[in-house]
């Protein structure tokens, strides 16, 4: 998985056997075989596997669009996608219900590489069952927080939390862990081992993602937006912007403009 990681699509990861831990935006699960994790469009995230442990998993990313045209009106039954907005993000299966999910996958990997006739209506059908049986999952009540309890993940989660809000503002090492009663070597440590960024890392992620939005949706300029969203000056932002998306901010944008989209490389 790379170092920095979000996309513009919905992702259901399902782990079949082995442990890890898992960092979105501002928390930290532990994951074991069984578990059904979700992950929302745009949502930062990332794969931390410390030990080097082994695992088997099936992750699956699709577009809403996908499924548009199994709908007259291309609208989505109600709440099918809610397992993506809420705030456990998870599901832990029992031996049956994880039975009938990994063969559940194992269709639609049949269907994704053989392409019988018929598949590409087919793979929709099976994401939409899917997407029905973790409905009902959710409504049933078949969920847990496994947001990881250790005391040093939650001060971590605590930090991240901060950032996310803060983010326009200067950030670095030595304040937050002066702020968070930690010393800057501990932090450093313990922040790249439980999200698997650097803090740097992690703080410069999140101000891209506002500034790409904003280059996007907005009219400020580039100047501006690389001030509103903490980057400080234009040097900067076009500095690591570059380096995270392959482009400069103007450009993005111009191709933005020209396209109606734009598809980045993933980072």
């Amino acid at each position: 998985m790379p170092t920095t990681h979000y996309h513009d699509a919905y992702e259901i990861l399902y782990l079949v056997s082995g442990e890890l831990y898992y960092f979105i935006e501002d928390r930290t699960y532990q994951i074991v075989g069984g578990v059904i994790l979700f992950i929302n469009v745009y949502d930062l995230h990332r794969l931390v596997n410390v030990h080097n442990t082994k695992y088997e998993r099936v992750t699956l990313l699709f577009k809403r669009e996908f499924l548009h045209d199994l709908f007259v009106d291309s609208s989505l039954p109600p709440g099918v996608l809610s397992c993506f907005q809420s705030e456990t993000n998870t599901i832990k299966l029992n031996g049956p219900d994880q039975i009938f999910i990994e063969n559940l996958f194992s269709k639609m990997i049949h269907e994704d590489t053989q392409k019988p006739p018929g598949y590409d209506v087919y793979r929709k059908l099976l994401l939409m069952e899917l997407l029905i049986f973790i409905q009902r999952k959710n409504l049933s009540g078949h969920h847990e927080h496994l947001v990881q309890p250790n005391r040093t993940h939650k001060k971590i989660s605590q930090i991240t939390h901060f950032i996310n809000g803060n983010f326009t503002k200067p950030l670095s090492l030595e304040y937050m862990a002066d702020k968070f009663s930690i010393s800057s070597s501990h932090l450093s440590r313990t922040f790249k081992d439980t999200t698997g960024f650097t803090f740097i890392e992690y703080v410069n992620n999140t101000r891209l993602k506002a500034a790409r939005s904003l280059l996007q949706d907005s009219t400020l300029t580039v100047s501006e937006i690389a001030e509103h969203t903490g980057f400080g000056n234009l040097t900067h932002f076009g500095r690591v912007f570059k380096a995270m998306t392959g482009t400069s901010p103007l450009k993005y944008r111009k191709q933005y403009l020209a396209n109606g989209e734009f598809n980045s490389p993933q980072n």
